[in-house]
């Protein structure tokens, strides 16, 4: 973000990423180099796939990587770092070559996000700023999706800002809602930095500010004709907010020419209230009048209020979008999965008594499977990364855990997910716009099949492991027993 990257983030790091690095740094593990892989394990409120986002910010934090003179004392400060450590941070230079899944693509459990492959003094280091980078964006932009299918083709703005986990969490939550799916924020910063478009009407303190409601609502059509939303509910929404909106409507819009955008409604049952302003709208002549809710909504209940027949046009949702309240942790995580050696790559493999933590070993490259005819995803297949996909040929899939339940694919595509974005530490990927982003994330939900979007009880979509690779996993877990 433009501003943010003026401060240095560097140490934004757990300490104990400084220690191990320590470590290696005074052990024949110097100039080790390792793979690590960053992906999750569940996707938030019970969804059948999550969307990827935060990879731009994560490049520009692997960009501006260094060590200031103020961090070194800092850390000489700390009295458990040789002076040559030191050294080596204040003339870091980061190297590792990494590859990603781009920021708007649909997401799966398990499957690798971000591979990097370089120092393990490097790649370990970076660890806490990647999780931070892309499970805060992911979360909120697979939340904002949510949201925007609950919504049905109606207008969803994110207005949020205020109840956010800090700035940093306005600012990249807002372009994180808009990668998945929102129309517009209110929070101006992102659209001065990511051309999000802002949006806005009033708050109740501009109607409290003035002698009655009709006075604050004739101010705001004066200044506002072109662009009047009037919010209804301050005092009594049927019995004097309409009234006095339509009133202003009349003598204040109408005779410059122009046409009311929306009344907004924030409080009260919004459903019913929203069937009895369309009528009193429609009755006066202003069919055209939008009307527009918002009061800590999300995606249930906007999904309960059209249900119920709310005649409610747009949306704007806040603190549960902005923090996805409901379920606001998403599960990355960031672990080593191989080395290299004289002999070649070795597998490193976590295992844990929880079995969810059980990791898949090895340098892997993540694909997508698409039915030729249809155009939707079929699976994804993770395979170790000197293998290929052949799409010309039949080729097997079986389920991981039940390996007998084994089929044929036939007329696919098959696409690799990742692009490599960093080569030998230099940036090699251009970072689309949040506009193409969006678009990206929209083509993606569209290839998913209806039953892996739905909101209750979603059908798995299955991430299967190519035959080599689940060998390999086998071999490792067959040892380590």
């Amino acid at each position: 973000m433009r501003e943010l990257t003026h401060n240095n983030l560097t140490i934004l790091t757990d300490f104990y990423e400084l220690t191990m690095i320590n470590g290696y740094f005074s052990s024949e593990y110097h100039d080790k180099t390792a793979y690590f892989d960053m992906f999750f394990r569940r996707v938030p409120d019970g969804g059948g796939f999550a969307i990827c986002a935060g990879l731009e910010q994560f490049i520009e934090y692997i960009e501006n990587i260094h060590f200031t003179q103020s961090d070194i004392d800092f850390l000489r400060n700390k009295k458990i770092f040789s002076e040559d450590f030191l050294q080596y941070l204040k003339d870091f230079k980061f190297n590792c070559d990494v590859w990603a899944i781009p920021e708007g693509t649909p997401i799966f459990p398990n499957q690798p996000l971000i591979t990097v492959h370089g120092p393990a003094m490097q790649a370990q280091f970076i660890e806490t700023m990647t999780l931070l980078a892309i499970n805060h964006q992911s979360l909120i932009a697979t939340k904002a999706n949510r949201i925007v299918s609950a919504a049905q083709g109606r207008t969803v703005m994110e207005f949020g800002s205020r109840r956010a986990h800090g700035y940093d969490g306005a600012i990249y939550g807002a372009r994180a809602a808009y990668i998945g799916g929102i129309d517009g924020t209110s929070c101006v910063i992102a659209d001065r930095d990511f051309g999000i478009p802002t949006l806005g009407t009033m708050a109740h303190s501009w109607v409290q500010m003035f002698d009655d409601e009709i006075s604050a609502f004739r101010a705001y059509a004066c200044k506002y004709p072109d662009d009047c939303t009037l919010l209804v509910d301050t005092f009594n929404t049927l019995k004097s907010g309409i009234p006095n909106a339509i009133k202003v409507f009349n003598e204040e819009i109408i005779p410059r020419g122009f046409r009311p955008k929306a009344i907004r409604i924030d409080s009260g049952d919004i459903t019913f209230l929203s069937k009895k302003a369309r009528k009193i709208l429609d009755d006066a002549g202003f069919i055209d009048c939008k009307i527009m809710a918002s009061n800590s909504l999300d995606e249930y209940i906007i999904r309960d209020m059209i249900i119920q027949g709310a005649l409610v046009d747009s949306f704007g949702v806040g603190e549960r979008l902005i923090t996805a309240a409901s379920d606001p942790v998403f599960s990355g995580v960031y672990k080593l999965v191989a080395v290299d050696s004289d002999d070649g790559i070795i597998p490193k493999i976590k295992l844990s008594e929880n079995i969810t933590k059980l990791t898949i070993p090895g340098y892997k490259c993540p694909w997508r499977l698409f039915d030729r005819e249809s155009g939707k995803a079929i699976a994804d297949v993770i395979t170790l990364n000197d293998e290929t996909i052949d799409d010309t040929q039949p080729y097997e899939i079986f389920d991981p855990d039940h390996i007998w339940k084994r089929k044929a694919i036939t007329n696919f595509i098959a696409k690799p997910l990742q692009v490599q974005i960093f080569k030998n530490g230099n940036s090699c990927y251009k970072s689309p716009s949040v506009e193409e982003i969006r678009n990206r994330t929209k083509e993606g939900v569209d290839s998913l099949w209806d039953e892996v979007t739905r909101f209750e009880n979603p059908h798995k979509y299955c991430v299967y492991l190519s035959q080599n690779l689940w060998d390999q996993r086998q071999a490792l877990l067959a040892v380590s027993i």
